[in-house]
């Protein structure tokens, strides 16, 4: 982030910063002022991709998703970095177009992702598959390995999201939970209710 500050003037970029460390602080607690400052963040520094990547964020978490994929998109562009494809294809299911988040799973730039990523767009995917009333195909696409697979530290919370999401996709189609106290009753979860370390990266620069 300070790398990429560092073409501004100093009081542009300190302010920009600001701007930002809000957006960090605020994200979970508040996000509709989490996204204010990241529109101010945006006004002063549009040609930043970090930038452009925290008014997404922002943006897909106060429920913005035109905003959000806007803003995502730019940021792709700006960076060459896919890391976002999954919140992208879940502003698509957001904004009702299942279809197009399902496509996102054959587009470019899949391949690109780390297998955290691979995890968050398959619970995406899955979700899709729900919203279109498709909860076999849904539960079938959870199957991966990470769901009873020992996984290394840096893929746990992944794998959490992936068997909660997992014993929802059962839930929809009519099958029990594999454990107690899975399933909440609904299509496969959205992989970021939470934002996390793993998405996030510019909160920590």
């Amino acid at each position: 982030m300070r790398r990429d500050l560092g073409g501004l003037s100093s009081e542009n970029a300190t302010a920009v910063a600001r701007h930002l460390v809000m957006v960090a602080e605020l994200l979970d607690a508040d996000p509709a002022r989490a996204l204010e400052h990241a529109r101010a963040a945006q006004r002063r520094a549009g040609r930043v991709g970090a930038v452009r990547e925290a008014a997404g964020l922002a943006a897909y978490r106060a429920g913005e998703y035109e905003e959000a994929l806007r803003e995502l998109r730019t940021a792709r562009r700006l960076t060459g970095s896919q890391v976002h494809l999954p919140v992208m294809a879940d502003c698509e299911r957001g904004l009702g177009r299942p279809e197009r988040a399902l496509d996102a799973a054959s587009g470019t730039g899949v391949d690109a992702l780390d297998r955290a990523g691979q995890i968050e767009l398959a619970i995406v995917m899955a979700g899709a598959r729900g919203d279109l009333g498709q909860h076999d195909a849904a539960v079938l696409s959870l199957q991966l390995p990470e769901l009873d697979s020992r996984v290394p530290a840096e893929l746990e919370e992944a794998q959490e999201r992936l068997r909660e999401a997992y014993d929802d996709a059962l839930v929809a189609a009519g099958r029990p939970p594999r454990r107690r106290g899975g399933g909440g009753g609904g299509a496969a979860a959205s992989p970021v209710d939470q934002v996390d370390d793993g998405v996030v990266s510019w909160d920590e620069a």
